[in-house]
């Protein structure tokens, strides 16, 4: 017998619940559609919490001293970690080729060398290292003279720890450039390390993206990566998140969202910058 076989049905007011629960802890809304999609996901979380009915979920989520722990393991069932190295070309050709060495040439005629970068919902690490390399690709030989910091948040503890660790699949490199592979990543008993030359530009942390505190911490960004993010939120919390990434960035900053992703009607602040294959907002 399956886990999910062993959990009762979920019931369209104790999804509801819960729900509203997971809404107020992080911000993510799933409408009633989405029942169907989380009750499997929120079946695991029950059994292997020994529980026997959604009503001692909730309350084991509201209440017990294990709950931050089990809140976390639930954000990891309920949000999609599927990412890779150099996920959605054009998009990151735009940042390689055309924004990143645009801000490089004005930082250098100011005389300010430094470069931050946020890539908010970072899963599992592949897109702020992915960043981080284009970074060392830009900067070479001139990168002592550079504070580089690349920040880079999720919410769940668990995928941080990994992206921390740096160690992938053959899957996460399927969109890396052989050259690439040789010069940034080291094999190691079948799977591929990323190199600390890389590592050590990253800085990992949690944050929810609805925290206001720890959202007003992240300022002075010149470009921020929040792809595949804004899906999770409903239309309030997405115009929050977004209000917030505005004031974060420098001027002139860029924001990128997911290629299918926009802020018709949620943001008037932002400038569309177009590129071959790919948009990108601006700063004002």
């Amino acid at each position: 017998m399956t886990q999910t076989a062993q959990a009762p049905k979920l019931a369209d007011d104790k999804f509801r619940t819960i729900r509203d629960l997971i809404y107020e802890k992080s911000g993510m809304y799933f409408g009633d559609g989405k029942k169907y999609l989380m009750e499997s996901r929120l079946a695991r979380r029950l059994v292997a919490r020994g529980l026997k009915t959604y009503d001692e979920y909730y309350y084991f989520l509201k209440y017990d001293p294990k709950r931050a722990e089990e809140i976390n393991r639930l954000f990891d069932e309920i949000t999609i970690n599927e990412t890779s190295f150099f996920r959605n070309p054009p998009q990151l050709e735009a940042f390689g080729k055309k924004i990143l060495p645009g801000i490089v040439a004005d930082k250098e005629k100011s005389g300010a060398r430094n470069l931050r970068i946020w890539s908010a919902g970072c899963s599992s690490g592949e897109e702020p290292y992915t960043l981080g390399i284009y970074i060392l690709e830009a900067l070479k030989f001139s990168l002592p003279k550079w504070k580089v910091e690349i920040h880079a948040s999720d919410l769940s503890k668990e995928i941080l720890q990994k992206a921390k660790n740096g160690v992938y699949g053959d899957n996460a490199l399927r969109n890396t450039a052989p050259s690439y592979q040789s010069r940034y990543f080291v094999q190691v008993n079948g799977m591929y390390a990323i190199r600390d030359e890389v590592k050590k530009l990253v800085r990992f942390q949690q944050i929810n993206l609805t925290d206001k505190v720890k959202m007003r911490s992240m300022r002075g960004m010149d470009v921020i990566f929040c792809r595949n993010v804004l899906i999770y939120f409903d239309m309030e919390s997405k115009k929050q998140v977004i209000a917030h990434f505005y004031d974060n960035l420098n001027p002139g900053g860029y924001l990128f969202i997911g290629h299918s992703e926009s802020l018709h009607g949620v943001s008037k602040a932002f400038k569309l910058v177009h590129f071959p294959k790919a948009m990108v907002y601006q700063k004002a």
